[in-house]
């Protein structure tokens, strides 16, 4: 039988005439509805296989399909998570149905639980792609709506002073304050962190390493371990034999936890994401002088417009040019006047050298801080 009641609605269960499984809810629990619904889709079906027509697709098909081309993506969990987000709205719903006034309503819908305008672009952005999947990839569309995002404020880099960091970690419990001063030390996401195993640790080459799979851009990435790494992985060898960071016997799966928020507030240090120890990492680097090529590398960035987030931090390879714009006997006691802009005539004539012969400041770089108490 084509059409068959489950609970209080109808499904549709047929062959095609080449053998192909249709089975789909018509979301309705009238007979009469669910029959409609039935002999349109077996119409379709049948002027699909006989006269070559392009099949309908409704949006599970493309969700479906994108999931599973997708699959080795770092992010895949958090698109199965919006995709089921986004049953409510598109579900069953036809992909030629899909139109800019509906991707407003979500959008605003989204909005209303109270999210930010980059999570809500997370989810267009997701859209976006799938549907130009549809008319690109798969031809199951010919045009599909456009999708704009929405304007995100420009957030600033979020890191901590070595003091605050300090007093971070000293009101951390002890697995979570391992894992923090770790992050610090390597520069290593949550999830490198917390699935690190002891496979991926050579402490004789003070090396560590991250394995195409594990990372966000699918690229190896290899850790070079300075002494305050190798101290943390020193005293946690033996506590397990497969994972470096556990508790209580057990791999730690979740690091912004209750005791993550309490320390925090303890410490009087708010707006701090544990993502933000990646960026204070970073910004250290790039205040004691590691070139940005290198902190590339280093953080396993798939590009440089990534680390360029933090070139504002050092100014050293461009400060010898500030003086370029000096005007010898301009100075304060020159006679140069702020309000007309001009110069008295007893002030001595002013001399501009227009090369600059300063030379590149020496820098030592600051003292490790170490972040593990003796």
């Amino acid at each position: 039988m084509s059409l068959r009641k489950r609970g209080s609605v109808w499904w549709i269960d047929f062959a095609t005439p080449s053998g192909e499984r249709v089975r789909r809810s018509t979301q309705t629990g009238k007979r009469a509805e669910a029959q409609e619904l039935h002999d349109q889709l077996k119409g379709e079906v049948w002027r699909r296989e006989r006269l070559g027509a392009r099949p309908k697709r409704i949006w599970q098909d493309a969700a479906v399909r994108w999931l599973r081309e997708q699959a080795h993506k770092a992010s895949i969990d958090g698109d199965r998570a919006i995709l089921r987000w986004l049953d409510k709205f598109l579900a069953d719903r036809n992909l030629e149905s899909i139109n800019r006034a509906l991707i407003d309503a979500i959008t605003e819908a989204k909005q209303a639980e109270g999210c930010a305008n980059a999570t809500v672009n997370r989810m267009l952005s997701l859209v976006r792609s799938i549907l130009r999947k549809c008319t690109r990839d798969w031809e199951w569309l010919d045009r599909a709506p456009t999708v704009r995002l929405l304007k995100e404020p420009t957030r600033r880099i979020r890191f901590l002073t070595p003091h605050q960091a300090h007093v971070l970690l000293r009101e951390l419990p002890a697995h979570l304050r391992d894992m923090a001063a770790f992050s610090l030390q390597t520069g290593l996401r949550a999830a490198n962190v917390t699935g690190l195993t002891w496979e991926q640790v050579d402490l004789s080459r003070k090396l560590a390493w991250i394995h195409p799979d594990q990372a966000k851009a699918r690229k190896a990435i290899a850790v070079p371990l300075n002494g305050t790494a190798m101290q943390i992985l020193r005293e946690r060898r033996g506590q397990h034999t497969t994972w470096v960071f556990t508790y209580e016997g057990q791999r730690i799966h979740q690091v912004s936890t209750r005791a993550w928020y309490l320390a925090m507030k303890r410490a009087g240090i708010e707006d701090f994401r544990w993502h933000d120890l990646r960026h204070t990492w970073a910004s250290w680097h790039v205040q004691n002088g590691t070139p940005l090529f290198a902190l590339q590398e280093l953080g396993g960035w798939e590009t440089a417009k990534m680390v360029r987030r933090y070139a504002h931090l050092n100014a050293e390879h461009v400060a010898p040019y500030a003086v370029n714009t000096e005007v010898h006997g301009a100075g304060p006691s020159s006679g140069f006047s702020r309000h007309s802009g001009s110069v008295s005539s007893e002030a001595p004539v002013a001399e501009f050298h227009g090369t600059n012969t300063a030379q590149p400041p020496d820098f030592h770089g600051t003292a490790r801080l170490k972040l593990v108490e003796n």
